[in-house]
């Protein structure tokens, strides 16, 4: 467990670093929140150490989208902009709330569309996966993983843009 936790942990602070300096949300409040979502003290049996990942990454990115319509809530929304392709490019980009909600929106198109190319953008934007890591996660090759990154980017791109 102990493991794990550290592993979460590390996934929600990279992931925090990347959002905007307003946010109050620490890394293990985040794990904390997410392994409450995912089942808490009763879990349900996890088909592999992917199925785990994948579904405690699922919770953060939920997490964060939550916070991020709350804080846009607060603020009456509106000013969007349409987002570069450069922008999400890669998971390094500090996030607005308005950015996470756009490409949030966008991803939930391209799940009902393509769920793996899905799969792969949850993993790196929001889970902070690099390339090898997801293709671990997910059981295809590095290559795969990378070329599902592509096209979802580029997919991405055109919904955000439009």
């Amino acid at each position: 467990m102990q493991a794990v936790y550290e592993e979460l942990h590390a996934l929600a602070a990279a992931k925090l670093a990347k959002e905007s300096t307003d946010s109050t949300l620490q890394p293990n409040e985040l794990v904390h929140e997410a392994w409450l979502r995912i089942g808490g003290d009763h879990q349900t049996p996890w088909r592999n150490r992917a199925h785990f990942f994948c579904a405690a990454a699922e919770a953060m990115r939920r997490i964060l989208i939550d916070r991020a319509r709350r804080r846009r809530r607060i603020r009456r929304g509106g000013g969007q902009r349409p987002l570069r392709l450069d922008e999400i490019a890669e998971p390094v980009a500090v996030a607005s709330a308005e950015h996470l909600l756009a490409v949030d929106e966008a991803l939930e198109r391209l799940a009902a569309a393509d769920a793996k190319r899905a799969e792969v953008v949850k993993l790196r934007y929001f889970g902070g996966l690099t390339l090898k890591e997801t293709a671990q996660v997910l059981g295809i090759s590095e290559s795969t993983a990378k070329r599902r990154w592509k096209f979802a980017r580029a997919w991405l791109f055109r919904e955000i843009s439009i």
